[in-house]
């Protein structure tokens, strides 16, 4: 592979104008395409087979009316007055009027006939249903009802908005990613030494996350895709484009900083060494991301495959568009040489990495037994994990669902906002027994302990399918409603009897359905990419060991990432610090995003470090010594990377949207944790005291297993340095 990328290398620095033209037109058209074509994203997530999404779409085929996007209006009287005032009713009902005239409004419910007012009468609510799907109700009606309701509030009242419909898109591009990026120039800066150097990875990274985000939109136009599809695209994008760029031109500068190396020959041989560790670990990120489709589930395949093939665009960038660069750049980039201050000794380049690798190697069993245990620790919290999905009350505490979530809460109980939907299929029962069936069930639903009210039957015009709401005990976030679910599930058998089937639906079942669905994918996911991860670090170091410990290494830092985001996000901890407005469920797909994004973005460090280790045992066969070396030379680029990814990944901790802040953090951390203490750490340990073991392979194995070459051993010899280029060079950069 070394070989091949040297020469692939070589021919992008001297056809650099071709390829920079290439990446380019291709960055014009996707972005046209994306920009002009792109379809339509989501906030709803759908899981078909579950018995949640199965109700919702009866509804749709045999009581469409049941099943349209509902907008719920919160009206709220002032303290000491109540909504049956009135000049506050008469507000009210102006208010529903016009909310009724709202293109795609086909009922809007009364709250006094409906008696959806509290029992003080100071809170009330109006369902307005809409005849097509949240998803599909346009941003221009939800303005349009926003519009509607304001000469109640201007009567004095209160209102906000909630329900499926008002459901807010996700943003970026704040204040806080702003900062991350801008985190990420000082890290780059520190890391090259040089202002250019630290701009072309962001420049680069720019344009393969425009071209990675840009083809999900259009994508997007045919199949359907979640707004967190397109964040997590450019989350990943741009964390892997900028570190990716940055491990080869780190690698060229290390290079350069001989006078007599030649500026094409060092970016082909960057490409080749480096390029080569950053194929493999693409490589496992792509895997990792796309094994996302094992689990079964749309929502989350599409979400898999969108990231992954952002990162793909970041690799070939990196390979192509980086030394074509590079090679526009010239001798710009070749660090400058300066003279110690009087009485001071020259700087050896990675004294730190070396001193770190020595203090780890020094006593590696007490090294790995303190990291093991920590880690552990850390990861404790993660034994009561519970997944949901966030409610709104995990929106900004100044939005108007936040707002109504707690006036519904204040009015009626924590169980109304958790509302849940009892389908009744009747259509295999004789038309004289429907209406028993029915009762009976209302009645059973009704002397449940943990259900606080029940609604009459709604049914269907020839009568086969009747839906009964009802109202819990407990809120959506509570492990008692999720109990209730499953309790009430257990009435089925009764109505199958009768030749019905009963279906608990509502938007708390299908969070409760998707992360049992969730739960159940996750150990053949993990057990995928650990499996493929292990076939592509045998090859890549033509070891065991390596590989396994590298699992194992992955594996704390996931049960780490998992037990701190647990004790933030779901017990509470950290979160006026963070702006979490309230403490429940982790995210029912962060696990899987995390272990599939995490497992990447750990192999991408153990194979650029280790790499550099093997490079240097290939070459002297001394192990403990290429450890020492190892870190000497890939220390500070790593540390840098991860702190780039960190600063990234940090800056979504800030986001409004609570699925996307916990996906930024839970990130921030597992990177954070598994670069400076699994992979800066407890790597170095284990490979002390593995020794030369750590670099076999069993004889079969290794006669099957192909020689990949990432290290360049087979590269040919640097050439020979021009009659005076040396002195020429040397007096070049004094100049400069």
């Amino acid at each position: 592979m070394a070989s091949r990328l040297y020469t692939w290398g070589r021919w992008a620095v001297r056809r650099r104008g071709r390829v920079i033209a290439v990446w380019l037109v291709l960055l014009g058209v996707v972005g046209g395409l994306g920009i002009a074509l792109h379809g339509k994203v989501t906030t709803e997530f759908s899981v078909p087979g579950i018995e949640s999404q199965h109700a919702q779409d009866l509804l749709k085929e045999k009581f469409p009316a049941a099943a349209g996007g509902t907008a719920r209006i919160v009206f709220a009287a002032p303290e000491g007055s109540t909504l049956t005032e009135p000049d506050v009713k008469e507000a009210i009902e102006a208010g529903l009027k016009k909310a009724a005239q709202v293109p795609g409004v086909v009922n809007v419910a009364d709250p006094f006939t409906n008696r959806t007012v509290s029992p003080d009468v100071r809170i009330g609510y109006a369902d307005v249903t809409f005849g097509e799907q949240a998803a599909s109700v346009p941003q221009e009606s939800k303005d349009a009802l926003s519009r509607a309701v304001t000469p109640v509030e201007k009567a004095g009242l209160q209102v906000e908005l909630g329900g499926s419909v008002m459901q807010p898109l996700t943003e970026v591009g704040g204040p806080a990613e702003i900062i991350g990026v801008a985190l990420a120039f000082v890290i780059l800066a520190l890391a090259l030494g040089s202002l250019v150097a630290a701009g072309l990875p962001l420049l680069t990274a720019a344009v393969g996350v425009a071209i990675g985000v840009l083809g999900v939109q259009f994508v997007s136009r045919f199949t359907e895709m979640t707004s967190t599809a397109t964040v997590l695209a450019l989350m990943i994008g741009l964390a892997v484009g900028i570190d990716y760029a940055l491990f080869i031109i780190a690698r060229h500068r290390e290079q350069l900083a001989d006078p007599d190396t030649d500026v094409e020959d060092s970016i082909a041989r960057a490409v080749a060494t480096a390029g080569s560790a950053v194929v493999f670990a693409g490589a496992t990120v792509v895997i990792a991301l796309a094994a996302l489709a094992v689990t079964g589930i749309p929502f989350l395949t599409v979400m898999g495959l969108a990231a992954a093939a952002t990162v793909l665009v970041a690799v070939l960038i990196a390979v192509s568009l980086v030394p074509a660069a590079l090679g526009l750049l010239g001798e710009r980039l070749r660090p400058r040489r300066r003279s110690p201050r009087p009485g001071r000794k020259e700087r050896t380049p990675g004294t730190w990495g070396l001193a770190w690798g020595r203090f780890v190697t020094r006593k590696p069993l007490i090294v790995l037994l303190v990291g093991v245990i920590g880690l552990l620790a850390l990861a404790l919290p993660a034994r009561d994990l519970r997944l949901g999905l966030p409610s709104n009350a995990s929106q900004p505490t100044e939005s108007t669902q936040h707002k109504s979530y707690h006036l519904l809460t204040e009015g009626f109980g924590p169980g109304f906002n958790a509302a849940l939907v009892a389908v009744v299929d009747t259509g295999g029962t004789p038309a004289a027994d429907r209406a028993g069936v029915v009762s009976g069930l209302h009645s059973a639903l009704a002397d449940d302990p943990g259900v606080a009210a029940v609604a009459a039957p709604a049914t269907n015009a020839d009568s086969t399918l009747s839906v009964i709401a009802l109202v819990p005990t407990t809120g959506p976030d509570d492990q008692a409603t999720t109990d209730l679910v499953h309790r009430l599930r257990e009435q089925a058998p009764s109505i199958d009897e009768a030749g019905g089937t009963l279906y608990i639906a509502g938007a708390t079942a299908a969070a409760i359905d998707i992360s049992g669905k969730l739960s159940d994918a996750l150990p053949l996911f993990i057990g995928v990419i650990v499996l493929l991860a292990m076939i592509l670090l045998t090859v890549a170091f033509r070891s065991l060991l390596v590989p396994l410990k590298a699992v194992l290494g992955f594996l704390l830092s996931i049960a780490a990432g998992l037990g701190v985001t647990v004790w933030v996000f779901q017990n509470g901890h950290l979160n006026g610090v963070l702006g979490i407005p309230s403490a429940g469920p982790v995210t029912a797909f962060l696990p899987v995003l995390l272990i599939g994004v995490l497992f990447g973005l750990a192999m991408d460090y153990e194979v650029f470090l280790v790499s550099r280790m093997r490079e240097h045992f290939e070459h002297t066969g001394n192990a403990s010594e290429a450890i020492t070396h190892g870190m000497a030379r890939s220390g500070r680029v790593v540390s840098a990377a991860a702190l780039i990814m960190v600063a990234v990944f940090g800056g979504f901790v800030f986001n409004h949207d609570p699925i996307i802040k916990s996906i930024g953090f839970a990130l921030s951390f597992g990177v954070l944790v598994d670069a400076f203490v699994v992979r800066m750490t407890l790597v170095p340990a284990a490979m002390a005291l593995l020794g030369r073991r750590a670099w076999g392979l069993p004889a079969w194995l290794d006669r099957i297993t192909p020689d990949v070459d990432i290290e360049g051993a087979k590269l040919p010899p640097r050439p020979a340095p021009e009659a005076g280029t040396a002195q020429e060079t040397e007096h070049e950069v004094t100049v400069r």
